[in-house]
């Protein structure tokens, strides 16, 4: 069975729990749910384990904050022996449209501190990473209030479907690879 660590970003504090910058949470959660599993407390972060035919799907949730998402992701790639290309790390994106998904194989942090800390602790940035866009509807300078500010009603209305699609790209990549998911899903 082909074994991959979902690395899902978000902030555990319940101030966070529904804003923008824990899309990653919530993707996590939505395959937590669809698998009918829930997350576990475990080290550096809550544990949920999938099965989606012949893939297991390990969903980390970071306890780390954003910034230190990286110590997660090496230990439970470390914990579970796992190559680099079975990680797929879930991130929000304000470069992108609100629900547009970008998956890449390997790439740049593009400013996001939990992909540069991943980057850091890991010793590359060969590693899978699908985006999902949240947007940039802030003035200059309220970059950090926007990511951490909560989806408005319109945008929340949307998100189960968005939600939906972005938890089929991820069993995509694990499914049938990247090529695939990305041929599929980036939009």
């Amino acid at each position: 069975m082909k074994r991959f660590l979902i690395a899902c970003l978000g902030n555990m504090a319940p101030e966070y729990v529904n804003t923008r910058h824990n899309i990653g949470f919530m993707v996590g959660d939505t395959l937590a749910d669809e698998g009918g599993v829930p997350f576990q407390s475990k080290r550096y972060g809550d544990i949920a384990i999938i099965k989606v035919k012949n893939c297991e799907l390990i969903l980390l949730k970071p306890s780390t904050f954003m910034n230190l998402s990286g110590q997660a992701v090496r230990y439970w790639m470390n914990q579970e022996k796992l190559p680099l290309e079975n990680l797929l790390v879930v991130v929000d994106d304000l470069a992108i449209p609100f629900g547009h998904l970008r998956l890449r194989k390997r790439g740049s942090d593009a400013g996001h501190n939990g992909l540069k800390n991943i980057a850091a602790q890991l010793c590359t940035t060969d590693y899978a990473r699908l985006r999902f866009g949240v947007g940039n509807g802030f003035p200059r300078g309220g970059q950090i209030d926007y990511v951490l500010g909560e989806f408005p009603t319109e945008e929340r209305a949307e998100l189960p479907a968005l939600l939906k699609h972005a938890a089929d790209a991820v069993k995509a990549y694990c499914l049938s690879g990247p090529d695939f998911a990305m041929n599929h899903y980036n939009n």
